[in-house]
């Protein structure tokens, strides 16, 4: 009875301590110190935490669950990954509400743009991972942010365009987004840094602008520019 005594610790008990948020080397050393082992059990996800932090163990410790354990007996450990890869999904031609709820619970990040098209409104007409476009199935880091290319109708759509005239070219690329407008390209024979671009001064645009006059929405607008221009020195009398 003595021998079985010792061989199975009889009476001894080892307070399970508490290793939630420890780091995995923290943690071997806590139960080492104890007379306890650890086995890694898997990974959980977790982008908010570095990798190998204790997320899980089992057993509880003895705080929460009133549980004693023998010397040698082997606590469980989920640790923490702050990387995952998942798989991409087929969002083609699903309906773009519908799309990014697939992402959000894939544990993806979203972007729109839009497209004009005569079909498929409101649906995804392309998948884009990095700027590329990105074929279901292919297996990314969960977080990645994915651009989705939704159709959308604009035949019909009519917007009242206008004036850019005597502004500054950003105000007016601003107006034009504000209005509606998402379809535009820019002139200017002598603009030779970005700098001299945004503090252009529009001296025309086409189509040309009169009062209430109305564009499809997915008209192409021109703007006119000159590096160097200013409101003074244009007149458009």
């Amino acid at each position: 009875m003595r021998y079985l005594d010792v061989f199975t610790n009889h009476g001894e008990e080892v307070a399970v301590p508490n290793l939630l948020g420890l780091s995995a080397v923290d943690a071997k050393m806590e139960l080492e110190e104890l007379g306890l082992s650890y086995e890694i059990l898997d990974s959980i996800y977790d982008p908010n935490q570095p990798n190998g932090i204790v997320k899980e163990q089992m057993i509880q410790p003895t705080t929460v669950s009133k549980v004693y354990v023998k010397s040698d007996r082997v606590i469980g450990l989920r640790l923490s990954k702050k990387r995952e890869l998942t798989e991409m999904p087929d969002l083609l031609f699903e309906e773009v509400e519908f799309a990014k709820d697939k992402l959000i619970r894939r544990g993806f990040k979203y972007n729109i743009e839009y497209e004009p098209t005569t079909e498929a409104d409101g649906s995804v007409l392309e998948q884009k991972y990095d700027g590329l476009t990105i074929s279901s199935g292919t297996r990314i880091l969960k977080g990645s942010e994915i651009t989705l290319v939704v159709g959308r109708n604009e035949i019909g759509v009519r917007l009242e365009l206008p004036n850019l005239v005597g502004m500054n070219y950003s105000d007016a690329i601003n107006l034009l987004a504000s209005s509606g407008f998402q379809s535009y390209s820019t002139i200017c024979n002598d603009c030779e840094t970005k700098s001299d671009t945004l503090n252009a001064i529009v001296f025309g645009q086409s189509p040309e602008y009169f009062e209430n006059k109305l564009l499809e929405r997915s008209k192409h607008i021109t703007v006119l520019i000159n590096a160097g221009n200013t409101a003074s020195e244009n007149s458009f009398e």
